[in-house]
């Protein structure tokens, strides 16, 4: 350890970088398509402007593979209220699409969460193997916008209820 920080000879690259991202808070989101399906997605981006773009990572999961199949999903991003939600869309086994839970459909199919922040619909422009997951960039062709509120973000490995300030 050198100045407190590990070095390549005690740990190796990939734990030291999934080490670094726990230290970095980010938004979450369940992405959802026509099935339905869905997970809880950490990674998502805005890309673009013209168009709108955005885009998302996704590993190797039953979920995730399908998403990647689908024609066309919703990002739909978490307020602070939507932990137990999160949680349920992270993993696998746990309730999904319940009628508790405040799903709604569009007219294409997508589940649609109600009571997000915000609802992008989005069509796959590009999909990128990288390594063991795959970047997804999609095109956004309707934005739902939900009550302004606080935001959910994802910090070292727990999920957390950030209110508007």
């Amino acid at each position: 350890m050198v100045n407190g920080v590990e070095s390549d000879l005690e740990t190796g690259v990939g734990e030291r970088f999934r080490a670094a991202f726990r230290r970095y808070p980010t938004g979450v989101a369940i992405i959802s398509a026509a099935g339905p399906v869905g997970l809880t997605a950490s990674s998502v981006a805005s890309v673009s402007l013209d168009p709108p773009a955005l885009s998302f990572s996704v590993m190797g999961s039953p979920s995730a593979q399908a998403l990647v199949r689908a024609p066309s999903f919703v990002v739909n991003l978490l307020g602070p209220d939507s932990i137990a939600l999160a949680r349920a869309f992270a993993g696998p086994g746990g309730p999904r699409f319940t009628p508790d839970q405040g799903w709604d459909y569009l007219p294409s199919g997508e589940p649609v969460l109600t009571s997000a922040s915000a609802s992008l619909r989005g069509i796959p422009l590009q999909l990128v193997p990288v390594g063991t997951s795959t970047v997804v960039i999609a095109e956004i062709v309707d934005v739902l916008l939900g009550e302004p509120g606080g935001h959910l973000v994802y910090h070292d490995r727990d999920f957390i209820a950030s209110p508007r300030r």
